[in-house]
């Protein structure tokens, strides 16, 4: 089965589609990147198409076709950088211009890079993704692709939600933790 994916605003880091079992690959285009990514769930193999709009304006035609048939649509924002949080609101409404119906996902990128923050910040940038993440009906996941943190948990976790499977892991709103928020 093959599932589409868009991803808005951040690229896609190659450790997002390979690691282990799973394969990537991929046709690169200006402002958009085409992925795979396979994963084995419960003896049936799932293979994830993802499409990776830049974050630039001059990316911003890709939207329509990469939203058009996806089943879920990842907004990724860096954590060490509170203008791509900020950018995840334009993002959203022209993703959801041209999908109403797509899981949406908050996702903060380079956590590993976020941990290293003072306390203080964290919780400004913490409160504001959590906020946002309620406003668009998302779920909000901090990431890294670096240490492969919560990377696998995003893709099972739509698979969960499309398949109507149990979803095992836990709500995480520990600050200077990966955050998991649902």
């Amino acid at each position: 089965m093959s599932i589409q994916v868009t991803v808005s605003h951040r690229p896609v880091q190659v450790k997002y589609v390979g690691d282990g079992e799973e394969q990537n690959g991929g046709l690169q285009m200006t402002g958009l990147n085409l992925m795979d990514k396979t994963l084995a769930v419960r003896g049936a193999r799932l293979a994830f198409n993802i499409w990776d709009v830049a974050g630039d304006s001059q990316s911003a035609d890709h939207v329509p076709i990469a939203c058009k048939d996806a089943v879920a649509i990842l907004f990724m924002f860096d954590l060490t950088s509170r203008c791509t949080l900020n950018n995840v609101t334009d993002w959203y409404e022209r993703a959801r211009k041209w999908n109403k119906t797509a899981i949406p996902i908050l996702i903060g990128t380079k956590f590993d890079d976020f941990a290293q923050l003072p306390l203080e910040m964290q919780w400004t940038i913490v409160d504001q993704a959590r906020a946002y993440a309620r406003a668009m009906k998302a779920t909000l996941f901090f990431s890294s692709a670096t240490h492969n943190i919560n990377v696998n948990k995003i893709f099972k976790f739509i698979t969960a939600k499309l398949f109507n499977l149990p979803w095992t892991v836990e709500r995480n709103l520990t600050v200077g933790e990966p955050i998991i928020d649902f």
